[in-house]
């Protein structure tokens, strides 16, 4: 990437700066393993929707050991509001028994042991890594970042981890957690997928030519 990207990216940071002065995740959660089950649902489902759920969810399941004991049926019915409830189900219920068996309750917090859990892969464990650190080993990539950095000719990749790596090179690692935060509500704010005014954009003159 050209020193032309890198000071691109600084008036796109200092723009969402201004936009979102304070910045936080849009998931509900009070917990690690909260964030997890969260961050699980929230695969192809609104965060308006998994905090929904999650708000009675977090009520009747108040430990990993309740969560690894639950049976697969009733807990497909207690998140039946989200996208691929079932296989939702399934991955939480057994990420809670490898978390209990194998780590003795306590959420392992790094790259490699995150994505070796059911239902988790990289965007999913930069997401808790992030949270539960504030010291990222990457950049979230969703399908707000994909779309927009791509938009802004910030890469040419459509492939997430390409794109992550674009993204690492010329976002400065102290921003990685928040430029991602910033980034994906700027898109659900004033840059959606759905056609719009595109020309009002507070981030348009730096699209791509």
């Amino acid at each position: 990437m050209s020193v032309s990207h890198r000071q691109k990216v600084r008036n796109i940071i200092r723009t969402l700066k201004r936009l979102y002065p304070r910045i936080r995740i849009s998931l509900c959660f009070s917990s690690q393993w909260e964030l997890m089950v969260a961050v699980i649902l929230s695969a192809q489902t609104t965060d308006v929707k998994v905090n929904h759920i999650t708000k009675k969810l977090f009520k009747k399941h108040k430990t990993i050991r309740a969560y690894a004991q639950a049976s697969p049926r009733e807990f497909m019915s207690d998140i039946r509001g989200v996208n691929y409830y079932k296989t939702k189900a399934r991955h939480i219920i057994a990420a809670a028994q490898k978390i209990v068996h194998q780590y003795g309750g306590k959420i392992p917090i790094t790259m490699g042991a995150l994505t070796g859990l059911p239902g988790i892969g990289r965007k999913s464990a930069n997401v808790i890594i992030n949270e539960c650190t504030k010291k990222p080993v990457g950049i979230v990539v969703d399908t707000h970042m994909i779309r927009l950095s791509r938009l802004m000719g910030l890469t040419s990749y459509k492939n997430p981890k390409n794109i992550e790596l674009d993204l690492m090179r010329i976002v400065p690692q102290s921003e990685w957690r928040t430029f991602a935060l910033r980034l994906v509500q700027y898109g659900r704010d004033y840059c959606p997928a759905r056609k719009h005014r595109h020309d009002l954009c507070p981030l348009e003159p730096y699209d791509a030519n």
